[in-house]
């Protein structure tokens, strides 16, 4: 495998963890730093959102009350197209308040477009499917 496949493919599956850490964060504004502009994300909780400023939308007023989140991905694969790829991860989603244990959790599974662009790859589309859900 070429050093460039290579390099590609790590910068797609790194799309999750960046995503997760904007996610945990609470920083909803650094969404175009792993959506594409033109992104469309198919949520259970959002329904289809198209464009990045849909999205970013979406994610600000998800931010309610004192419940933070750990996402954490698993079993990414990556399948490259030149400057397109399809990807694919297991989630798994700690929902928490500071300091206190998990009050619930859920299993999901994100499948996503991807492009290459002049700032590096970003999520192109979304598909979230929930596995299970799990409330302590």
């Amino acid at each position: 495998m070429s050093t460039t496949l290579t390099a590609d493919r790590a910068e797609v599956a790194e799309l999750f963890a960046r995503l997760a850490d904007l996610l945990d964060a609470r920083r909803p504004d650094d969404a175009r730093t792993v959506y594409h502009d033109d992104i469309v994300v198919h949520s259970p909780r959002g329904g289809e959102l198209r464009g990045l400023a849909e999205v970013t939308g979406f994610l600000k007023s998800a931010l309610t009350g004192e419940e933070l989140t750990q996402h954490v991905h698993g079993d990414v694969l990556v399948h490259l197209d030149g400057d397109r790829a399809t990807a694919a991860a297991n989630q798994l989603v700690y929902f928490y308040r500071g300091g206190e244990p998990p009050h619930r959790t859920g299993g999901l599974r994100v499948a996503c477009g991807a492009a290459r662009t002049p700032e590096g790859w970003r999520f192109t589309e979304m598909r979230i499917t929930p596995a299970w859900t799990r409330e302590h």
